[in-house]
């Protein structure tokens, strides 16, 4: 088959809108510390465990991109979901530490079978339409569909954990959706696995990997993006977690439904905080085409959103230190201005990853998208796994009144870094 029957136009950015729906109905994220602390772990053991899912995951990454170019897309979504289900059922019933580890192995397949795959897909279907030039703006779509999803998953995961009073019990009910989203991808039309340059084979696995990799180092273009995407998307990867224990504490500290159990308020706070967080990311992610228009390129758009992230970490660091200066954290206001810093920072991130994921679709060989891509991802992860570990120590060895000030430090000497190294290479 040469390419897309006409009629298929119509409905194939429902599919792909449903699937990041689908894939974002993951209950246990807005309280997945809080989980990991439920069970007695300490901040630096969280730290490992994030560190040991991205070590998984970036060692997996640009062999499972490459198998997805070689070997068919849609299968290796599939693959995908499946690993995800494992490490959800694991999660549920872990006791052991090392069962936790297990789980996080399983999702790290997930993330690397999934990441990187999914978006080579869609712009395959782009180009096939002869609507290349709609990168930004169609990608910026499906993403909104995504964070809608999380919305929606925020409400059902607050309600749960609200009347159960746990938190790891909203692993299981992560199952439902994933199972239907592999009913989804059984649905893609057989043309989107993708062009297949090579037989499906270990040598043809091999060749994807040293072209695509032999090309990003020679691409100046692509070197930049890879490190760009690195810190940004690392940074954020780190941070964004320390929201639910800044909201834990921000719940306990305001003087309303004292009648619930602290667990219970927590409940309704995360997940009036992560519901707003998902609507705002979502709006943003679906105007990162008109962000782009009116900064006049993708390449000014990203530069001006380097410069808000540092002033969201610079707000987030400033509300973190005061909390300790106006009384700590019997005094709501700072621990508030934190929050709120915190999903300032998820709404600068979904402008920045439509126009991120733009900027190397235009660098990329689109036969080696799904393998560049994941090399994008598997340099977040080096960062991530490198980093996390030591956030968590340094969360544990400070003063309580000052807990969470090194994500905000952090957050503003990586944009600080960037923003003074690459005044010259943007022009």
């Amino acid at each position: 088959m040469n390419g897309p029957h006409p009629a298929e136009g119509a409905d194939m950015l429902f599919r792909f809108s449903l699937y990041g729906f689908l894939k974002n109905q993951q209950y246990y994220d807005p309280f997945l510390i809080l989980a990991f602390r439920e069970r007695g772990l300490s901040f630096a053991v969280i730290g490992l465990l994030i560190g040991f899912r991205e070590i998984c995951i970036n060692i997996m990454e640009v062999p499972t991109g490459a198998i997805a170019d070689v070997a068919g897309r849609r299968r290796s979504m599939i693959f995908s979901f499946l690993a995800y289900i494992v490490s959800f059922l694991t999660f549920a019933y872990a006791e052991p530490l090392w069962m936790l580890f297990a789980a996080m192995f399983f999702f790290s397949i997930g993330e690397a079978f999934r990441t990187g795959t999914h978006k080579a897909m869609i712009f395959d279907w782009l180009t096939r339409q002869g609507r290349a030039q709609e990168k930004t703006k169609v990608y910026g779509f499906t993403r909104s569909w995504s964070l809608i999803g999380s919305a929606v998953s925020v409400i059902v995961a607050g309600a749960l954990v609200f009347h159960t009073n746990r938190y790891s019990s909203i692993f299981l009910l992560s199952i439902v959706p994933y199972t239907i989203n592999i009913i989804n991808f059984l649905t893609y039309p057989s043309y989107l696995d993708g062009p297949k340059s090579e037989s499906a084979n270990f040598r043809g696995v091999v060749r994807v990997l040293y072209r695509s990799f032999r090309d990003s180092i020679r691409n100046p273009s692509l070197r930049r993006l890879f490190l760009e995407s690195m810190s940004f998307e690392g940074v954020f990867r780190v941070s964004k977690d320390y929201a639910q224990p800044v909201i834990k504490a921000t719940a306990l500290s305001l003087p309303v439904l004292l009648g619930l159990a602290d667990r219970q308020r927590t409940a309704v706070l995360v997940g009036a905080v992560y519901l707003v967080l998902y609507l705002a990311s979502s709006y943003a992610s679906r105007h990162a085409g008109t962000f782009v228009r009116r900064t006049g390129s993708e390449e000014r758009g990203a530069r001006r959103l380097w410069w808000m992230q540092l002033a969201v970490f610079a707000v987030l660091a400033g509300a973190l230190g005061l909390n300790r200066l106006i009384g700590g954290d019997g005094n709501a206001a700072p621990l508030a201005a934190a929050v709120l810093a915190f999903v300032a920072l998820s709404i600068v991130e979904n402008f920045w990853r439509p126009i991120l994921v733009s900027r190397f679709a235009t660098q990329a060989n689109p036969a080696q998208m799904a393998t560049v891509l994941s090399i994008e991802s598997q340099a977040g992860s080096l960062f991530t796994a490198a980093v996390a570990p030591l956030l968590g120590l340094a969360v544990d060895v400070m003063p309580d009144q000052l807990r969470f000030l090194p994500v905000g430090l952090l957050g503003v000497f990586v944009a600080g870094i960037v923003l003074a190294t690459g005044r010259g290479r943007q022009k």
